[in-house]
Order: C-alpha cells, then structure tokens, then sequence
C-alpha cells in the first residue's frame, strides 16, 4: 500500500507549484495587507494542495471526491484574490496572466480526477499505482 499517493499526482506537484508562486509574490505586497488579503490568500492557496492530500487518506471515493471539490473551492477562491490584488495593482497583468494559466490547468486536472474516480471508483487510480510499484521478484 503507498500511504503517499498523492505526492505522484501531477496535480498535487502543480498546485505545491502554484503555493511557491503566490508566495513570491506575496513578498511585495504592502505591509498593510499582512493580517487581510495576504493572509486569506496564503489560506486558500494551501488549501489545494493539502485537499487533495487529504482526500487521497480517505478511503471511499466518496471521501475523495468531496476532498477534490474543497481544493476546487480553494483554487476559485485564489482566483479571485489574484483578481483583486490586480485591481489594487498589487500584480501586473503579466503576473496575473502566468497564475492564471497555472490555475486553469490545476482546475483542469481536478475536474478530470474527480471525474474519473466518480466513473471508474479507485480502480483507475489503483491499475495506475500497480504500474510503477511492482511487487519484489520472488526465486
């Protein structure tokens, strides 16, 4: 069993991308923003990747699909605080822009999972795993 599966996903490794970004910039926002818009936007940013993590520790696909939603929730939520840290010319448009792109092809790859662990179960995820871990050769 790889209590870790979490870390292979492309969409984990992404969004752990996406954190990285958002805090470099969050470097020069205006102290005044420290305890507000930072704040709540170091909060939903973590929240993606730490979602999915989570979900990939429950057991039901159910669990799972409810955890992918969270971090879906999160990375709207982000979305939008770029949007307003861009209106408060906190970003340029070409910062905006890369996060952007970033963001969408997170939303992507979460929509995708989900959809596939709502059709397939765990079964797609399992066959997957199988494929890189092989069990040791016996004699």
């Amino acid at each position: 069993m790889d209590y870790f599966y979490y870390k292979k996903l492309e969409v984990y490794q992404h969004s752990k991308e996406l954190v990285t970004a958002v805090y470099q910039l969050l470097a020069h926002y205006p102290a005044i923003e420290k305890h507000s818009l930072c704040d709540q936007l170091r909060r939903a940013v973590i929240s993606v990747p730490s979602n999915i993590a989570e979900g990939f520790g429950r057991v039901s696909s159910k669990e799972k699909i409810h955890f992918l939603e969270i971090a879906y929730g999160s990375l709207m939520e982000v979305s939008c605080q770029l949007d307003i840290s861009k209106d408060l010319q906190y970003i340029s448009d070409d910062e905006l822009s890369a996060l952007n792109l970033k963001i969408e092809m997170i939303a992507r790859m979460l929509s995708s999972l989900r959809f596939s662990i709502l059709k397939n179960g765990d079964s797609s995820l399992t066959q997957l795993n199988q494929k890189t871990h092989h069990p040791p050769h016996k004699p």
